[in-house]
């Protein structure tokens, strides 16, 4: 065990002298691409170093748009292609010299130096994790125990996928809004919500966590999941159109002794994290890549191997990364209406509100709860129980019940359907343009 902690804090000194020899550098240009501002990030080589570098932006809420990615030996060399969310150049200073510190810092090139999930310690709440199988009125019940505890939920996000769920939830003690510390009423809180968590079904296991600390939210979620092997298919049906399916298929470049990703799926904010959060937990390396998105349809490819420097060396490895991957787009994907909430907080708002969901028969898919200067800002991902679309009716009274100016439809529910013959060629399109490129990388491996 001493040597190899030795070894580590080696490995971690010779990282720092190589990085004051050669710092990070981030240049951010404006003007050598007409529709987004190109960020090139050079640095030395290190695991993780591509998921510390998307988790900056796309913590500020920017699309990439297209992303070039070389870390062949020891040198680090990635172009990204940004956006804001409305499809503009990034142009404000704070957050253009925020992406400039944050890329050129210790903090981002030195993953290790910190706990892997990003726990940091805060006194400000307390932070519950929570996974378990997936129902109806779930969220709805764990609020409300929260509620008779006496607690506050200041922030928390939920997702579900393949019948499961997995929550991290931010709380704070309803009388003093300080972190929960209590030993004694912290185990009542993690028998009571691990209750909840099991219902009637006890095929798998339910999980209650407590830290006193703040994790990067959404790559814990990813972590729970997989840990939860939410990516084992238990329901083969697909709850959106079989056409907007990710598709993800892998092959052999034997010349680099590369194993090849090809995903092709919908775009959608944050898609190149989730797939490089994915490959990062499962211990592979991204050497080279390149992802494209537009026509509201992305591409990504990628050249890796495992962090032992081998690729994918057997059928059963290959079907497990192909299905992790999957599951990495689909949690966040899943079809639905999604509405916005904004009203002034209080103790117990959002044990109402998703008890007002579960009274007008919707399912909660996804959930982002936040508090901003005494305001609730919440956005929810809803679906009727059966998974069909929701009802304009139902909408109509959710707005009475919560109030008609605190609602905000973000998603139609119910979008106009595309002509046959336009959704049929389109597919077929895609399906052969896929066909395609899987044909050409095949060539390209056997040369």
């Amino acid at each position: 065990m001493g040597s190899s902690v030795a070894m580590e804090v080696d490995d971690d000194e010779y990282a720092q002298l190589i990085r004051r020899m050669n710092p990070p550098r981030v240049v951010i240009d404006n003007g050598s691409c007409d529709n987004a501002t190109v960020i090139r990030v050079h640095s030395f080589n290190k695991h993780g170093i591509l998921l510390e570098v998307v988790q900056v932006l796309t913590d500020l809420n920017l699309i990439i748009t297209k992303a070039y990615i070389s870390s062949d030996g020891s040198w680090f060399m990635d172009v990204f292609n940004v956006t804001d969310r409305d499809g503009n150049k990034v142009w404000d200073k704070e957050i253009i010299s925020y992406i400039q510190t944050s890329l050129e810092s210790d903090a981002c090139f030195f993953p290790t130096l910190r706990n892997s999930v990003g726990v940091m310690p805060s006194k400000d709440h307390t932070s519950i994790e929570l996974t378990g199988t997936d129902r109806p009125g779930l969220l709805s019940e764990i609020c409300a125990v929260l509620t008779d505890l006496n607690c506050n939920v200041v922030k928390a996000e939920v997702w579900t996928h393949n019948t499961r769920a997995a929550a991290v939830v931010h709380v704070t003690d309803k009388s003093t809004r300080d972190a929960i510390e209590d030993p004694l009423r912290l185990s009542t809180i993690k028998e009571l919500l691990c209750n909840v968590l099991k219902g009637n079904n006890t095929s798998r296991t339910a999980k209650m966590t407590v830290s006193a600390g703040l994790t990067h939210t959404e790559r814990r979620l990813h972590q729970m999941m997989f840990d939860d092997r939410d990516y084992e298919r238990i329901d083969m049906s697909w709850e959106g159109d079989e056409k907007s399916r990710p598709q993800v298929a892998t092959m052999d470049c034997s010349e680099k002794d590369y194993t090849i990703v090809i995903l092709r799926s919908k775009d959608r904010p944050k898609l190149l994290f989730d797939t490089v959060c994915t490959l990062t937990d499962m211990q592979y390396v991204v050497f080279h890549g390149t992802v494209h998105t537009g026509s509201a349809e992305a591409y990504q490819e990628y050249y890796i191997r495992h962090v032992d420097g081998l690729p994918i060396s057997s059928e059963a490895e290959r079907q497990r990364v192909i299905q992790c991957l999957e599951a990495a787009i689909e949690r966040r994907a899943s079809e639905g209406l999604e509405l916005e909430l904004r009203t002034e907080d209080r103790v117990g708002l959002l044990s109402d509100i998703t008890r007002i969901f579960r009274e007008n028969g919707l399912r909660i898919r996804r959930a982002d709860i936040s508090t901003i200067r005494g305001k609730a800002v919440d956005t929810f991902c809803l679906s009727e129980m059966s998974g069909n679309p929701v009802e304009a009716k139902t909408i109509d009274s959710l707005r009475r019940q919560i109030g008609p100016t605190s609602l905000k439809v973000k998603q139609n529910p119910l979008p106009p359907p595309k002509p046959p013959e336009a959704a049929s060629t389109t597919g077929s399109l895609l399906g052969n343009f896929f066909k395609m490129m899987l044909g050409l990388l095949c060539c390209r491996s056997n040369h």
